[in-house]
């Protein structure tokens, strides 16, 4: 039976502009429940990124219901857990961990969260080839996705090439050999050619870290773009891709689709997505205001 009253949080670094309070309670709200929802950043606290099992204990014992995880601890938690489900075991990355009857379960709502907010965005968009750029903690969530949504091969592009190499051999043995591959920046005009559209999952593109993560020639009307940044909404890629005729996905569906599948597993209740994709696409309007 589910209770009425909630105490969540959040762990990781810099986390103080997170939006994921807002959306969480007031998703609770609209049910008519209590969620109490609290950061716990690292930074702050004044400890390294190692000590994200101690804080996992913590808040276990101070009887929370459940954490998000963030950078830089969405690896390093695994080893403090109890159990993984499977997706959070095959990316061997956590951003949900719930207690259950005194066990600390790990889960990974990126990868569903990107899976939901693609198939509503852009759900007649062809897959046969997709070329990714970025093959980090993000990188590694959204390319499960891409290929569980069923896209036939996706090349990784990312600065750190045996950081591309390591990603596309994980996803060979989730997936089978042959559909993903790695390959060096220099690469990416001959790889956009013949692309059916782009994953962008840099940082490049956040309000800290403005500009394109390519060239804009590479750019050209036949190819979606599907963005990972949220904030802002509207990225430099995406206005570029727009401006030439190419279809695009925003960041926000992501990080509400995966705040909505958090929600469902720390109360056990249905969230309205649709609902909380409002609430973000309002709240991230307003903090691009303010800046």
């Amino acid at each position: 039976m589910p209770k009425d009253s909630y105490l969540v949080g959040l762990i990781g670094s810099g986390i103080g502009p997170s939006l994921s309070p807002a959306l969480h309670e007031g998703e609770a709200d609209r049910q008519g429940l209590r969620l109490l929802y609290r950061l716990i950043d690292i930074e702050t606290l004044g400890v390294p990124p190692e000590a994200v099992g101690e804080l996992v204990r913590a808040a276990r014992d101070l009887g929370f219901d459940g954490l998000n995880i963030t950078h830089p601890c969405k690896q390093l938690v695994i080893e403090h857990l109890d159990a993984l489900a499977p997706q959070a075991e095959a990316l061997g990355a956590v951003n949900t961990v719930v207690f259950e009857d005194g066990r600390a379960v790990g889960h990974n709502t990126d990868v569903t969260g990107f899976a939901a907010s693609f198939a509503r965005g852009l759900p007649d968009a062809p897959l046969e080839r997709v070329v990714q750029l970025g093959a980090g903690g993000a990188g590694a969530a959204v390319a499960h996705a891409t290929l569980t949504l069923g896209a036939e091969r996706i090349t990784l592009v990312d600065a750190l090439p045996e950081r591309a190499a390591a990603l596309a051999d994980s996803l060979n043995r989730a997936f089978g050999p042959g559909r993903a591959a790695a390959a060096s920046p220099d690469r990416q005009a001959e790889l956009l050619a013949h692309a059916d559209g782009i994953v962008h999952a840099t940082p490049t593109g956040m309000a800290a870290h403005p500009g394109l993560p390519l060239p804009a020639e590479l750019l050209r009307p036949g190819l979606w773009v599907a963005e990972v940044v949220y904030r802002p909404l509207e990225t430099e890629l995406l206005r570029t891709a727009r401006a030439l005729g190419c279809a695009t996905l925003d960041g926000g569906g992501m990080a509400a689709f995966q705040a909505a599948d958090a929600f469902r597993l720390f109360t056990g209740r249905e969230p309205d997505a649709a609902r909380m994709l409002a609430d973000l696409t309002e709240l991230a309007g307003a903090v691009g205001a303010r800046h």
